[in-house]
């Protein structure tokens, strides 16, 4: 996504073979094609003791940047490890507080029976009384934390923000396995989606559920998985960069535009 590709740079000799990414003016100025944005480069001719090649290679060899649809994939990949990322750190968050209630629930009770008994025995006036009643109803859910259910609670939390970070990491990895997982992940999410639209509809709630069947809809059209439209195979064949075109096709910066650069 970043940084120029200009495999005519580092050859001591650019031939007229080679006139598609690279060529050497009568004033010796060696001007180089980036093979991801087109943009034709002035370089200095490398020292043959520092050159990478005396000669070109055939293009076939040569270093080549993701373009077109490959790009674009990859990036969508990034925008989704991200959001996977931050729905682990939630998750993450999450535990940290079941594990602070837990270790801290005796005296959280304690805490909590003192402030009840100061929020109902301390006020008599009429409106202080219904706020301290409001209160000490707000405080009472305290004690409706149990030991066993914040362990489960933790448990969950912890298993869904493993299974998030590894989902991020797999996917800005661009691991296949990591395609599948972050299906199968999510498709397993749905159900309870649907459920809490059910119970209440919101819109976070909508926006979620639809985002989420975007994601697996996407995952399985575009990265092939499963075996839909022929596997992995026809993925890297529809994905593959015609070089024949790109290069046959006018620059936006031929006879003029040039960026030269300093090596």
């Amino acid at each position: 996504m970043r940084g120029h590709i200009t495999p005519a740079a580092d050859a001591v000799v650019v031939g007229p073979e080679n006139a598609g990414i690279g060529v050497t003016l009568a004033d010796g100025r060696r001007f180089a094609r980036c093979l991801r944005c087109d943009m034709w480069i002035e370089h200095a001719v490398p020292d043959p003791a520092v050159a990478t090649w005396a000669t070109m290679p055939p293009f076939s060899e040569l270093p080549k940047p993701r373009r077109g649809a490959t790009l674009s994939e990859a990036i969508v990949m990034r925008v989704i490890a991200l959001n996977k990322a931050l729905h682990a750190s939630v998750f993450t968050l999450l535990a940290i507080v079941l594990t602070l209630l837990e270790t801290n629930l005796t005296r959280l009770h304690a805490w909590a029976r003192h402030a009840i008994d100061r929020l109902t025995g301390s006020l008599n006036d009429t409106g202080q009384k219904a706020s301290s009643d409001w209160l000490a109803r707000e405080v009472q859910h305290v004690f409706d934390l149990k030991p066993g259910t914040i362990k489960v609670l933790l448990a969950l939390a912890v298993a869904y923000a493993a299974v998030e970070w590894t989902e991020a990491v797999g996917l800005w990895l661009e691991k296949r396995w990591a395609e599948y997982l972050t299906v199968l992940a999510t498709a397993g999410f749905l159900p309870l989606e649907v459920h809490e639209l059910i119970a209440k509809v919101t819109v976070l709630r909508m926006v979620a559920l639809v985002v989420n069947v975007a994601l697996i809809v996407w995952l399985l059209r575009n990265k092939h998985l499963f075996g839909l439209r022929g596997g992995e195979a026809t993925l890297h064949a529809d994905n593959a960069v015609d070089w024949d075109a790109v290069l046959a096709a006018p620059t936006p910066a031929r006879g003029r535009r040039v960026a030269p650069v300093a090596r």
